[in-house]
């Protein structure tokens, strides 16, 4: 009997290559930056006791960090074409996740480490011989605030991009 030969494969992809115009760009500059201050972030809340309302800006810390983590990867890969629907709008999702998401959830996570610093701000005294979360509360907003301003500053970026009818993110 006659063999069938097995269906042709997918097409070969190209070798992956750093963009490297990403990396120097405003925006990959400010994603390096929103990486290592939101990691500080959440690291700091996690590396320590936490209750109540903090849960909530672990979780939305940690999770616009993985998708910032994301749109950085993709984007240094040149990539984003793999993502369906969103590809081809890559400056629009850029700019929504900056402004929507980033300066949203960041802002409302350092307002309640903010508010969580404030209550324990007694412990701030000299000779108080308990542990105290103040400090540790005290950086966690000020890293959420600076991370909220950079997301801000990024979104403001693209768009400026989107205005100016420019449809990459470079």
């Amino acid at each position: 009997p006659p063999t069938v030969p097995p269906p042709p494969g997918p097409p070969a992809r190209g070798s992956l290559n750093l963009h490297r115009a990403y990396l120097r760009s405003p925006l990959g500059m400010l994603r390096l930056g929103q990486l290592a201050l939101g990691a500080a972030f959440w690291v700091t809340v996690a590396a320590h006791k936490y209750e109540g309302a903090a849960h909530f800006a672990l979780f939305a810390a940690v999770l616009v960090w993985l998708l910032t983590l994301a749109l950085f990867g993709l984007s240094l890969l040149g990539r984003w074409e793999l993502v369906p629907w969103l590809g081809s709008r890559w400056l629009l999702t850029n700019l929504v996740h900056d402004l929507a998401l980033g300066v949203g959830l960041y802002a409302a996570a350092t307002g309640i480490m903010g508010y969580k610093a404030g209550q324990r701000s007694y412990c701030n005294l000299p000779g108080y011989s308990q542990h105290c979360l103040y400090s540790a509360y005290l950086s966690a907003s000020i890293c959420g605030g600076i991370t909220a301003c950079l997301y801000l500053f990024s979104g403001l970026y693209c768009l400026s991009r989107r205005c100016r009818d420019q449809r990459d993110i470079i």
